[in-house]
């Protein structure tokens, strides 16, 4: 044991560098696995652990007054009801920020959907004009218990005097109104009322839902919100953080892999010599493979241990989301366990990788067998021996000769080089498509920049007079938004009709043709899944207790509402109410103006009587995301470097046997540093190409297939521009020959003595 610790001893010291980076892209892989897990919990958790705190509701149930819901407690599958409470749909306004909420009669505090009090306290019979605020609306609101809020329009005033998480459906601007729970005596003139169902079994969810419709008739239903909907609004981007994370960690951690596998077969074949005479001194096979196996494994020991303890110790001090997301984690019941298994995991594997190679070590004859006559590269191809006769550089016809003509072992390094290379062309084009969002928002489903939504006191014409007369405002698309349930009547949808035939909306397709007859509309790909519906079929739909029937045109590309949007013309939504009156307007911006001026301008202009935001951009919600894609490209490209620095110590050990007929036959040490420069380059250049041509296919495939699993759509992919790939390339490329330039003159000006020992 003592020896094999001497020799390990000796190796260290020798490869240094080696080592470090091996812990280094250890500890990286392993901190990003530990941030993926922390991101994965802190997505699923806070939902669940509100819902079981709440004692929530599987489904909520929006009607109108007039529906008989006393009759869903008697449907099979019903354990227990909450409500029914009446509402109604109201605005408030505190410190200058305005939303709208549903106003939810509430005489006590429930046994199903009863809100964890976060601040404050709950509703007193004592204070009739007192509120509790679900948390998400109290941080838009900026409100917090005592504060007043007011409805415009009215002399009204209410006063906060609790916070509440909630686990149904989040308050969203100018999609979801906020929750406000009232006393009954506060909500005095009810628009409709809402009613809570807590089920047996959450796997019935739809069809509970369906049976629930039927027994209250589907005129009497205006919107069904699930618990399946709540959770996937709740964990959000936090969960695509994850996969992302988690992706990259697995790719990295098998790239990880490869290299060590790679850099130790190379070690195997420069010290057959050294291991021959382990072996002849006495070391058993099983001694050499543990020399090999046990030193790999505590570089990636001491790297997994290194991660760890960062991640324990400073991830909950990561700004932002990832350091939320940490700190949430490190209170949950699986912390412990994760971070005992990713870091354990990670070893494992590399380990199992390291002793592939260890074993090869293993089976090293004591007396090294004679090396091949035939030189390393095999003889010169009949197109290099003509390249040389027509004056062709030395340096480049044996370079390439040197760098492609070891069939197994050229293929075996390209491909270790490439994969770390293919997934930094991944990470990029994850990079570009965030980007993307941002500098052309139009491209992505969001052709318009600000919403604004209106009470009663103006009158259309005035509305959109007021709007078009603001400079930075280059049109303005009156449209109404409401729910309506699907064909099988057991999930909500959001039906939109916007602008008009003559003025139609710029909608983002990415499949299909614009919606222009009066019958005709766009989907986004989560309601085509919903509805197990293609373009160019019909849907039926129910919007209060009328029947709309449309036909899908197109796909469009819908960033809100998970994709379950159908959008139509207002013309069309007339047909069946001409009586129908916008209820919002969608504002699309003159190039360089500023929402956030044009916002302040038309919430003056208004009067109070506007309500005006910035439409929702989920590339917002992902911000983070660009650090950690920074921080991915740092880990891919150190194990890009391991795998790089291996290559050239195993071509500089192969040309060896080259040497001396290199030099008998008139080449100068410049020429033959040259020609292992010239073959680290083309071998680096080679893995350029192929990452790049795999690459960009292959994050275009995972771009879409995420925006197909969250309801956006296919067609939001965008690799990255050849300003940011080619020097990616080139910069590969001159690296790879920067670093082999001062190995290969070392080795080219060895004595003759030395080469000749180390042919021999």
């Amino acid at each position: 044991m003592r020896a094999t610790l001497r020799w390990a001893h000796s190796d260290l010291r020798t490869h240094r560098g080696e080592a470090l980076f091996l812990v280094l892209a250890t500890a990286g892989i392993v901190a990003s696995l530990l941030l993926a897990t922390a991101l994965f919990g802190y997505a699923t958790n806070p939902f669940q652990r509100v819902f079981t705190q709440s004692h929530g509701a599987h489904v909520w149930l929006h009607t109108d007054k007039a529906a008989d819901t006393g009759k869903l407690a008697g449907l099979d599958g019903v354990d227990t009801v909450a409500g029914p409470y009446p509402t109604a749909a109201v605005t408030v306004s505190s410190r200058g920020s305005r939303a709208s909420v549903e106003l939810r009669g509430t005489p006590e505090r429930p046994s199903v959907g009863r809100p964890p009090i976060v601040s404050g306290h709950w509703l007193d019979p004592s204070a009739p004009n007192g509120v509790v605020l679900e948390s998400r609306l109290a941080r838009a609101l900026l409100a917090e218990p005592g504060d007043t809020l007011t409805v415009p329009g009215t002399a009204r005033e209410l006063t906060v005097v609790g916070l509440a998480d909630s686990a149904e459906p989040r308050y969203r601007p100018g999609e979801q109104p906020g929750l406000v729970w009232a006393l009954p005596s506060a909500v005095p003139d009810p628009g409709g009322q809402v009613i809570g169902l807590r089920l047996t079994d959450p796997g019935d969810t739809s069809y509970i839902v369906q049976r629930a419709v039927t027994v209250l008739g589907s005129g009497a239903i205006g919107e069904v919100s699930t618990w399946q909907q709540a959770r996937a609004e709740a964990q959000g981007d936090n969960r695509l953080l994850g996969q992302v994370l988690g992706l990259f960690g697995l790719g990295a951690l098998v790239a990880a892999g490869f290299a060590v596998h790679g850099a130790i077969g190379t070690r195997i074949r420069g010290h057959l010599r050294d291991l021959s005479v382990l072996k002849a001194i006495g070391f058993t096979p099983g001694q050499v493979v543990r020399i090999f196996l046990l030193q790999h494994l505590a570089y990636a020991l001491l790297g997994a241990l290194a991660a760890a303890g960062l991640a324990e110790a400073l991830g909950s001090r990561i700004p932002g989301r990832l350091g939320d997301a940490v700190g949430v984690w490190q209170g949950l019941p699986g912390h412990t366990v994760a971070l005992i298994v990713v870091p354990v995991g990670a070893v494992l594997f590399i380990g199992a990788t390291t002793g592939l190679a260890a074993w090869r070590a293993g089976r090293v004859p004591p007396v090294p067998l004679p090396r091949p006559a035939a030189t390393s590269g095999g003889r010169l191809s009949g197109v290099a021996r003509r390249a040389l006769g027509v004056r062709i550089p030395p340096a480049l016809v044996l370079g390439w000769h040197t760098a492609f003509t070891r069939r197994p072992r050229s293929l075996a390094t390209g491909a270790r080089l490439t994969l770390p290379l293919l997934l930094i062309v991944v990470a990029m084009s994850a990079w570009t498509t965030i980007d993307r969002f941002h500098s052309d928002p139009e491209r992505v489903g969001l052709p318009t920049a600000l919403s604004v939504r209106a009470d009663a006191g103006r009158s259309e014409q005035q509305i959109r007079s007021l709007l078009e007369r603001d400079p930075g405002v280059a049109a303005a698309y009156p449209g109404v938004e409401t729910a309506a349930l699907g064909p099988s009547q057991t999930a909500t949808i959001a039906l939109r009709g916007l602008g008009t035939h003559r003025d139609p909306y710029p909608h983002t397709l990415a499949e299909g043709r614009p919606a222009r007859g009066s019958d005709e509309a766009v989907a986004g790909q989560g309601l085509l899944d919903l509805l197990d519906a293609r373009v160019g079929d019909w849907v039926r739909m129910t919007v209060g207790d009328q029947p709309l029937i449309l036909h899908i045109v197109g796909r469009s590309i819908e960033p809100e509402n998970a994709g379950r949007v159908i959008s139509t013309s207002l013309d069309t939504l007339r047909q069946n109410d001409p009586g129908l009156r916008p209820t919002l307007y969608e504002l699309r911006l003159d190039p360089g103006a500023d929402p956030r001026e044009v916002a302040d301008r038309l919430a003056a202009a208004g009067d109070g009587h506007l309500d005006v935001h910035a439409v929702a951009n989920p590339a917002d919600g992902l911000s983070p995301l660009r650090a950690v894609v920074a921080g991915l490209i740092a880990v891919l490209a150190l194990i890009g470097l391991i795998e790089l620095l291996t290559a050239i110590g195993g071509t500089v050990r192969e040309s060896e046997r080259d040497l001396l007929a290199l030099k008998a036959i008139g080449l100068s040490p410049r020429q033959i540093t040259a020609i292992t420069v010239t073959a680290t380059g083309l071998t680096a250049l080679a893995a350029v190409l192929a990452a790049t041509a795999l690459g960009l296919p292959l994050a275009h495939w995972l771009i879409d297939a995420q925006g197909r699993s969250s309801g956006i759509g296919a067609g939001i992919a965008q690799g990255p521009s050849a300003v940011l790939v080619v020097p990616l390339g080139a910069a590969a490329v001159l690296c790879a020959a920067a670093l082999a330039a001062v190995p290969a003159a070392r080795a080219a000006r060895r004595r003759l003595a030395d080469t000749l020992s180390a042919v021999a």
